[in-house]
């Protein structure tokens, strides 16, 4: 039991160095992560008494 946590605990941490990997060197292989820029607008109505 104690070798299979051990193994789930390395691919957790491989993972995470993966994804963090690819955070910072996708953009170099034109993955683009920023969001639309699109203004929103909303009338709010505000039931003050």
């Amino acid at each position: 039991m104690l070798r299979i946590l051990k193994w789930l605990i390395y691919l957790v941490i491989l993972g995470a160095i993966g994804l963090a990997g690819y955070a910072y060197i996708g953009p170099y292989f034109g993955v683009d992560f920023t969001p639309p820029k699109v203004e929103i607008r909303q009338p709010v109505v505000l039931d003050a008494k």
